[in-house]
């Protein structure tokens, strides 16, 4: 019988750390990214974890024959660590001898290895597998992770913690018929909306609590900014004192993650060539004078009086960063027929709710507010809507039992990245996209 004691042997080196080997002698492991023949020699670019290493082959020093490898072949390279300004790294490796893990059986019938992958964003995604090996694709994915990482160091700080919420479910959280349906065990459940409900509840556990995690909407948009499945940033605090509370935090939060990406992805950010936006503060704006405000520096008439047309919301971005310089902007007081029964209405209007969007670059990335924590309050609402309260029992034992005044938010982590590096489709920063369209790969 073998013990297992939890150690791992490093038989090789980490890219990072080859800038400390420079005259040393080091074993390397990775994919052949690219290989480029000279006359008696040749560039093999290795991709390791994080970076590509740039390896030279020559056929005085190196033990073996360049024919020996292909791209995309899991090799462990032996070479000698060169110093070399001209290299982006500051280093070469002058390949030794190599051995191979394993060898691709077919050639890719997409070129990966180019700056970036030239083909259609269909074609893009049906290859998603090997895709996503690009230098460059898979930044965008290394520099959401960061975005993550951001997010969960500022939310510990602030002393939140972290939940795991069913996803599958009773009743939907946002209502209407945008929810999918299953069968479970010859009872009908659904896939969670969002973990409204379950953040709500934990409140009256924890204060403070966030999660990560995938919610799903069965909406039949194709459009460059809607997900059948997407990641939900979300997070609930009790004892605000007013849903600004909500827009302070998330306005920290933000300034954080800008500063952790800083910090922590400056090689994502130099490939990607992000223009990280300087968050000093964010303007806030009532729904109302937003519309209107649109409508009169613009000459459009208001058509849609309950909620942003997509234009709108690119025309308010233009209209904000002109006057502010700022790139988000909240829009405060949506109307309350446009909100979830949860939304707490306003008391001087009880037309508006004490809501808001996030809008970043014209796009609404977050939708949050504070939510009803009355009993009465909350059952008076939901009867005003026609809901059959004796359906939300358990989410209602909250109220029924005590709880502060609390609300929160939640932020699309797709929509936020896509916009952060300003492309044009959300499903670029989508690991794995499922839209009307698309259930693979």
């Amino acid at each position: 019988m073998k013990s297992i004691i939890g150690e791992i042997k490093e038989i090789t080196v980490e890219a990072e750390e080859l800038i400390n080997h420079i005259g040393e002698i080091v074993r390397i492991h990775g994919s052949i990214y690219k290989i480029r023949k000279m006359s008696d020699f040749a560039f093999v670019l290795l991709r390791t974890k994080r970076n590509v290493v740039q390896c030279i082959y020559s056929k005085e020093i190196s033990r073996f024959s360049l024919d020996e490898i292909k791209e995309e072949s899991s090799v462990i390279v032996a070479a000698c660590v060169k110093g070399e300004e001209r290299s982006r790294t500051g280093y070469d490796l002058q390949m030794i001898d190599i051995e191979i893990l394993s060898k691709p059986e077919e050639q890719s019938p997409v070129v990966i290895n180019n700056k970036c992958v030239e083909t259609s964003m269909e074609t893009l995604l049906n290859f998603r597998p090997l895709t996503l090996r690009n230098e460059k694709e898979r930044a965008i994915f290394k520099l959401q992770e960061g975005i993550t990482y951001g997010i969960r160091e500022f939310l510990k700080k602030e002393k939140f913690t972290e939940i795991r919420t069913p996803k599958i479910v009773y009743a939907g959280a946002e209502g209407g018929a945008n929810i999918f349906r299953l069968d479970y065990f010859g009872r009908e459940a659904y896939l969670a909306q969002s973990p409204q409900f379950y953040k709500q509840m934990m409140v009256g556990v924890f204060e403070r609590v966030y999660e990560i995690a995938p919610v799903f909407r069965a909406e039949k948009h194709d459009t460059s900014r809607h997900l059948n499945e997407y990641t939900s940033v979300d997070f609930e605090m009790g004892y605000i004192c007013s849903f600004e509370d909500i827009m302070q935090m998330e306005t920290k939060m933000l300034k954080h993650v800008m500063e952790y990406l800083n910090e922590q992805y400056g090689d994502e950010i130099k490939l990607l060539k992000v223009k990280l936006p300087v968050i000093k503060d964010i303007p806030a704006i009532k729904f109302k004078e937003a519309k209107e405000l649109i409508s009169m520096e613009y000459h459009r008439p208001i058509k849609d009086f309950d909620d942003f047309e997509p234009e709108e919301e690119k025309l308010l971005f233009e209209l904000i960063k002109q006057k502010t310089g700022s790139e988000f902007v909240f829009v405060t007081h949506y109307p309350s027929q446009k909100r979830p029964f949860y939304a707490m209405d306003c008391v001087e209007n009880v037309e508006e709710t004490l809501s808001f969007d996030l809008l970043f670059r014209g796009l609404e990335i977050t939708t949050g507010g504070q939510r009803i924590h009355g009993y009465k309050e909350q059952i008076e609402k939901m009867e005003r809507r026609g809901m059959n309260t004796e359906l939300f029992e358990s989410y209602l034992m909250m109220h029924k039992y005590g709880m502060p005044p609390h609300g929160g938010l939640g932020l699309g982590l797709e929509r936020f990245t896509s916009k952060l590096l300003e492309q044009e489709n959300v499903r670029f920063s989508t690991l794995f996209p499922r839209d009307i369209n698309r259930l693979i790969p």
